[in-house]
Parts: C-alpha cells; sequence; structure tokens
C-alpha cells in the first residue's frame, strides 16, 4: 500500500514555503520603512517640510504600508510602499534636490545590507577563530562545519537580510518612472528630456508591473545583487580581519 509519501513532501514543501514568507516579514518591513523614511529624511533636510506634516519621519512601518503592495511583496517579490509626499518648489535646485531625494532611498537599502554582512562576516570569522567553524576560502565563500542551530538560523536571517536590501537597492535604481533611479537619471538629461521622462510615469508603471511578474527583471536583479552581494563580503572581511 502507497503510505502517502508524496502528500508528506507537498506539505513539508507547504510548510516551508509558508515559514519563509513568515520570516520575510520583518525583513521587508525594515527594508521598506527606512527606505522610505530616507526619502522623507533628506527631502526635509533640503528644505521641504512636507514629508515632516504628511507623517512620514517615522520608523512606525504602518506609515510607509500600502497593504495591497506590501502583500504582493511579500508573496510574489514585487510591490510597493506609500509614496513620500515631497514638494521640490522648496529645494534650490529641484532637480539635484528630486536625485539626491531619490537616491537616498536605494543607499538605505545599502547601508543595511553592508551593517548585516559586517555581522555575518564578524560572527564567521570569530567562530573560525574559536574553533566552531571550519571555512574554505573559495571565492570569498565560507562553509560551516557544524554550528548551533539558533546560530544558523540567525545567520540565514542576516543573510536573507541583506540580499532583501540588494533586491530593494538594484531594482529601484532602475531608471524606469516612477522608480528611483529615473529622478537619478534625470540629474544627467536636459529639462525638456527629464520632464518628458516623467510625463510616462502612468504608463511605466504599469510597464513594470508587466516586467516584473513576468521575470523579465530577474536576471538584471540577480546580476546586480550577486555582484554587491559580493563587494560587501570582501569589504567585510576585510573591515573585520583588521578588529577580529
Amino acid at each position: 500500500m502507497p503510505h502517502g509519501g508524496g502528500m508528506e513532501i507537498v506539505m513539508l514543501f507547504s510548510s516551508a514555503y509558508i515559514m519563509q514568507k513568515i520570516i520575510m516579514i520583518p525583513i521587508v518591513l525594515i527594508a521598506l520603512t527606512f527606505h522610505e523614511l530616507s526619502h522623507g529624511f533628506i527631502s526635509s533636510k533640503l528644505g521641504d517640510p512636507t514629508p515632516r506634516l504628511t507623517g512620514r519621519l517615522t520608523i512606525n512601518p504602518l506609515a510607509h504600508l500600502d497593504p495591497i503592495g506590501a502583500v504582493l511583496m511579500v508573496l510574489t517579490g514585487f510591490g510597493w510602499a506609500k509614496p513620500v509626499q515631497i514638494n521640490p518648489r522648496y529645494y534650490k535646485n529641484p532637480k539635484r534636490g528630486m536625485a539626491i531625494t531619490a537616491a537616498a532611498g536605494p543607499l538605505s537599502n545599502l547601508l543595511m545590507a553592508f551593517i548585516a554582512m559586517l555581522i555575518y562576516t564578524a560572527v564567521i570569522i570569530i567562530g573560525c577563530k574559536t574553533g566552531q567553524f571550519q571555512y574554505k576560502d573559495s571565492s570569498v565563500s565560507y562553509f560551516i562545519n557544524s554550528q548551533p542551530d539558533m546560530l544558523l538560523r540567525i545567520m540565514s536571517f542576516i543573510s536573507l537580510f541583506a540580499s532583501v536590501n540588494l533586491c530593494f537597492m538594484v531594482f529601484n535604481l532602475i531608471p524606469i518612472p516612477p522608480l528611483d533611479g529615473s529622478r537619478v537619471l534625470g540629474l544627467f538629461l536636459s529639462n525638456s528630456a527629464y520632464f518628458k521622462l516623467q510625463q510616462y510615469e502612468r504608463y511605466s508603471f504599469i510597464l513594470i508591473i508587466v516586467l516584473s511578474l513576468s521575470g523579465v527583471f530577474s536576471r538584471f536583479i540577480g546580476t546586480g545583487v550577486g555582484f554587491f552581494m559580493e563587494l560587501l563580503t570582501r569589504m567585510s572581511m576585510a573591515i573585520v580581519g583588521l578588529v577580529v
């Protein structure tokens, strides 16, 4: 008689899938919150009171969440936050101010990924020096011999946290309106070309959704994340190696 092995595999897969999505929730909330907060903070520093008046200078995730966008982000990997309202008329140089404000979001994700990799690398190096880990250096890769289950889970969380933040950064730097990369690109365009680019924002958002859900962006984002992950790992190793 069959013993239902296939059903057990399906249940295990479903359980692992659900657990992964649960773990993604705090990571997405942190990455999204500080991304949007950074937009508002820099805009405020450039003289714009709008983020403060609309309650966006806060680490409360609820102030930055778009419910539908957040659910889609956890389930599909694509979603959106509530856009931070800014008024570029308060900037001394509106186009430059828009570019700086836009760049602040992806840079915050890069910084969080870097901090995560510093912690991850420090744990690995300390573990190796104390004999708890065994590692082999192969293109800046670590192979862990044995470690407590809880520590393994924490390190997996830290690694995933870094990866998700890098995904946020790379995706948002795509130069298609309304993504941050289009505002940064605008700094290098003529005023007429810049405003013409922004005119297509309504339609390009639909294009972004289609390209994201169809997987067209996956290779580009994966390549970018891989590049920055290796770069941050090497930098982390150099910095931690000087201290530990």
